[in-house]
């Protein structure tokens, strides 16, 4: 007998237990992104690969490491994309919304690919949200950002988190920090880390989000960004900050947070929650004035943040946040008999078409089986068929939370179920 194949490690099915949840995740994420005005659309699952080296860069751990890239038939380069961002600058340039009102706000989901570590809350093909504003450098958008990031944790009513902020500076003034960066660190090289020592020369910013407990001691001494920043940059930040203190936002200031792709510049942020242990960002993002030069485009500002469902799921699931009703039949049809089953596909029509939800058992079993499925699968109706209600021309219909019954012609049978469905609804509310 031949082996059973089994997904890939790094990636899982998400079972009916759990689709529900990221169901409820998404809708509530569409209701903010109406709410903040933002602009659904639906991006391709793979990239030409230039697109990630270009605008991530090619020095960051997702481009070296990470990437799920292939040559197509034609001797392409292409990569399952790792994020979001680069494809929705990419859209917005190649149908040139930059000729409308501005800022343009747009939001997608959908599973993005990076070869990494599986760790708790954190697969090989994860699904994120994304909601990125394009074509304006006003530090109030920044704020709306974060704002559309808390209000969509709060509507999920997910607690414990904070805002975590930094400037990660511009092209004018980051080189000034990397030189002041750099030699702080010199004397402490052979202590750091294999994969610091590694960054020093190439990405040395990355060595302060170094989890590593040697390399976090040594750069708790390090200079602050905020000693080296430009007048705008500086003019920016504290814009961001003055905004996020006027509406009672809490959020600290941490000048480790580089996040992890170049194409950043001034604000930077995660939401982080307390119930997460170490890899605790729920979302992350910040602005990227640059990333449209970067891939081939004229200047275009931005900002924006991601946000992983599995994350979010997880964290909601470890404060116990109400997800809603788990989708169930509100009916579950019983047969009697066997003669009864073309009667009960026709009461299933009849409900279905009237957009009350049903089901019906379709392995013959017995009637208390079929009862026993109705109770335990969280139906709140069961329409009897089958005996005596044949030959009436009527229908059983028991309300299972109270477990009264009475007869209803099969023509009256919609609004009587109906009635009973609206009694059954205030009950679990009360």
């Amino acid at each position: 007998m031949a082996e059973s194949i089994k997904a890939p490690r790094g990636v899982r099915d998400i079972l009916p237990d759990d689709s529900w949840k990221w169901g409820h995740t998404l809708n509530m994420s569409r209701k903010i992104a109406d709410l903040f005005s933002y602009k659904e659309v639906h991006l391709p699952i793979f990239e030409h690969t230039e697109l990630f080296a270009r605008g991530i860069g090619d020095t960051t751990d997702v481009v070296e490491k990470e990437m799920y890239t292939f040559e197509d038939k034609g001797g392409r380069s292409i990569t399952l994309r790792p994020e979001l961002t680069a494809s929705m600058v990419r859209c917005y340039l190649e149908h040139s919304m930059n000729g409308g009102a501005q800022p343009v706000k747009l939001w997608g989901s959908g599973p993005m690919f990076r070869y990494e570590r599986p760790q708790k809350g954190r697969y090989r093909q994860f699904w994120q949200l994304d909601f990125e504003a394009l074509g304006s450098d006003s530090p109030l958008v920044d704020l709306e950002v974060i704002m559309t990031a808390i209000e969509l944790f709060r509507n999920l009513g997910m607690s414990n988190l904070e805002v975590v902020i930094n400037s990660v500076g511009c092209p004018e003034c980051r080189p000034a920090y990397r030189k002041a960066l750099m030699d702080y660190l010199r004397p402490y090289l052979d202590e750091l880390c294999g994969t610091c020592q590694n960054r020093f020369d190439r990405n040395p910013l990355r060595i302060l989000d170094c989890k590593n407990d040697r390399c976090k001691e040594i750069t708790d001494g390090a200079p602050a960004i905020f000693e080296t920043l430009c007048d705008e940059c500086s003019e920016h930040f504290k814009a961001v900050t003055s905004g996020l203190d006027s509406l009672g936002i809490v959020y600290h200031i941490d000048k480790r947070l580089v996040r992890g792709l170049d194409y950043y510049t001034k604000t930077a942020f995660e939401v982080q929650s307390g119930d997460l242990g170490a890899q605790n960002a729920v979302c992350g993002g910040g602005r990227y004035d640059n990333l449209s030069e970067a891939i081939g485009g004229p200047h275009v500002p931005g900002v924006g943040f991601a946000a992983g469902l599995d994350r979010i799921v997880l964290t909601m699931e470890q404060q116990g946040c109400d997800f809603g009703r788990e989708p169930t039949p509100d009916v579950f049809v019983v047969c009697a008999d066997e003669i009864a089953r073309s009667l009960a596909v026709d009461v299933l029509y009849r409900l279905r078409r009237e957009g009350i939800s049903a089901d019906m058992d379709y392995l013959g079993r017995s009637m208390k089986a079929q009862m026993k499925s109705a109770v335990n699968g969280g139906s709140s109706v069961a329409c009897i068929v089958g005996g005596d209600e044949l030959d009436k021309g009527v229908v059983t219909v028991k309300d299972l939370s109270r477990s009264e019954q009475s007869q209803v012609e099969l023509e009256s049978l919609t609004s009587s179920v109906s009635r009973l469905l609206d009694q059954s609804t205030l009950i679990k509310r009360g």
